[in-house]
């Protein structure tokens, strides 16, 4: 991925935090085919290495995990906050006119080998930690024990799992880190005064930076 220095993120806590927040990743590994993508959640665990390891899961009939080249790395992809920047929030569009649109967004990118795990004991606690996270808001968070144990069991044989020790990490904040001050308080202004959920969260990845 290309990234220009100013939108630079290396702290890991910080991209780790933002692949917990946007766990729908895209994993993109070379086959025998070509280039195969596949959307799936996926958990990033601290293992005590230097960059974490991925978990998921994907179905036994999809083939990217058959047709998968060893030999060459996979990638997963987590989109984070995104949106449109006009130029007619800058000054300089009535100075000037020299402004152009862009779009901000934040995004991290994870390499590594992945591995293919069929293990029926793994794939449980995978699957218990994936449905507690993303049930734990909830106010009667929904259980895998609360499913007939047998029926899982049947489940379970329709799914493999994947292990992904992250061996690089890249993160690109895009978020208005080429402008000056002036234009990054207009861009936060404008982002403000459309007032979704999106634009006020670029809005604090814009201050923030």
């Amino acid at each position: 991925m290309y990234i220009p220095k100013a939108n630079e993120e290396t702290r890991v806590e910080v991209m780790h935090a933002m692949m917990r927040a946007q766990p729908l990743a895209v994993l993109v590994s070379l086959g025998v085919q070509g280039l195969f993508a596949t959307h799936l959640p996926m958990v990033v665990e601290d293992d005590g290495s230097e960059f974490g390891m991925l978990k998921g899961h994907i179905s036994r009939a999809n083939p990217q995990w058959r047709e998968l080249v060893s030999s060459t790395d996979v990638l997963a992809i987590f989109s984070g906050p995104q949106h449109y920047i006009s130029p007619s929030w800058y000054p300089g569009k009535q100075e000037h006119g020299k402004v152009v649109p862009t779009w901000n967004y934040a995004v991290v990118h994870a390499y590594g080998a992945l591995r293919i795990v069929e293990d029926a004991d793994w794939l449980l606690a995978h699957l218990n930690s994936l449905t507690d996270e993303h049930e734990a808001g909830f106010a009667k968070p929904w259980k895998v024990s609360d499913a007939p144990a047998d029926w899982i069991a049947g489940q379970m044989r329709g799914i493999v799992g994947l292990e992904l020790p992250i061996r690089r990490l890249e993160g690109k904040w895009k978020v208005s880190q080429n402008q000056d001050a002036r234009d990054r308080a207009a861009v936060a202004q404008g982002l403000e005064e459309i007032g979704t959920p999106e634009s006020l969260t670029m809005k604090a990845l814009v201050e923030q930076k």
